[in-house]
């Protein structure tokens, strides 16, 4: 299997699980501190190709430059309902818990910003936050976020050294969409280079 090299860590470039995803984007989350960077973790960005392109068959013939700034595009890759997953690995380990805390204030900030921050989504983040709360990210675990064709689902799997895989299903439409954007929503996101990669890609896959 070709596999892709972030940071030194190999992402296969095709994962199979209802349908064949491939590799479309990749990145890092860092904080630059003292001008030093620090590495948290790798990205790849994994979607059904062929029917996310007819997708965003509108952004046909648009430059990187474009797209990266472009709110719309990212609004659509999100909504596109195809399959995709989200793995990442860990490069410097943290507690599970603060990845978590992370992971839930920008999700719930994001649906407060939109009014659809409800009881539903807050019990459904409770449980994200709780998965968390007892797990260690040592370097190479491996953090996958599914989201089926069907809307409104995020399957979390965690897997570390020793320990075996770990799952939690979230089933909230807007958390499941709010969890996406973290990772592909344009200028807001969480990685800018994982936006910076997909943008590029976007651009190459639609001038074709």
């Amino acid at each position: 299997m070709a596999t892709v090299e972030v940071e030194g860590i190999p992402f296969p470039q095709e994962i199979t699980i209802n349908n064949p995803l491939s590799l479309l984007a990749n990145g890092i989350t860092d904080i630059e501190i003292h001008f030093l960077q620090i590495k948290y973790n790798a990205i790849g960005v994994y979607l059904e190709k062929d029917n996310v392109l007819a997708h965003l068959e509108s952004w046909k013939a648009k430059k990187a430059e474009e797209l990266v700034q472009d709110d719309g595009f990212f609004h659509a890759l999100v909504s596109a309902p195809v399959e995709k997953l989200f793995r990442i690995v860990v490069i410097k380990e943290i507690k599970g818990s603060q990845y978590g805390v992370q992971l839930e204030s920008s999700v719930r900030d994001r649906l407060v910003s939109v009014d659809k921050y409800e009881d539903e989504e807050e019990e459904a983040l409770e449980k994200v936050t709780e998965f968390f709360q007892s797990k260690y990210f040592k370097p190479n675990s491996v953090l996958t976020f599914h989201f089926p064709t069907t809307p409104g689902i995020a399957e979390i799997s965690f897997v570390t050294e020793g320990k075996g895989e770990a799952k939690l299903t979230v089933e909230n439409n807007n958390v499941a969409e709010m969890i996406q954007k973290w990772y592909l929503g344009g200028e807001s996101a969480v990685s800018p280079t994982t936006v910076k990669s997909l943008a590029d890609q976007f651009a190459e896959l639609l001038s074709a």
